[in-house]
């Protein structure tokens, strides 16, 4: 199992707030997906932002997310306009 904070983009408070819903692991985490932890999230938090999201996207993927393609950025973006 890997932990949580050896993902890039997940500090202190990102990991805390991933055990809040019961992700605990990398895989964990890779396994529900960006998309469906970040909603998961702001149950708890509404006031979650996209960098937020970015930040979720990037670690799923093992880079920074910085490092997003504007596709992609763009898509989780609409995902989460869609889910408002």
């Amino acid at each position: 199992m890997t932990e949580l904070p050896s993902l890039p983009n997940l500090g202190p408070v990102l990991v805390k707030e991933l055990h809040r819903i019961h992700i605990r692991t990398a895989e964990e985490l890779r396994a529900m997906g960006s998309e469906q932890a970040f909603l998961a999230m702001k149950v708890n938090d509404p006031s979650a932002c996209l960098c937020k999201f970015y930040a979720l996207e990037g670690a799923v993927r093992g880079i920074r997310w910085h490092a997003l393609s504007p596709e992609r950025k763009k898509e989780l973006k609409n995902f989460l306009e869609n889910h408002k």
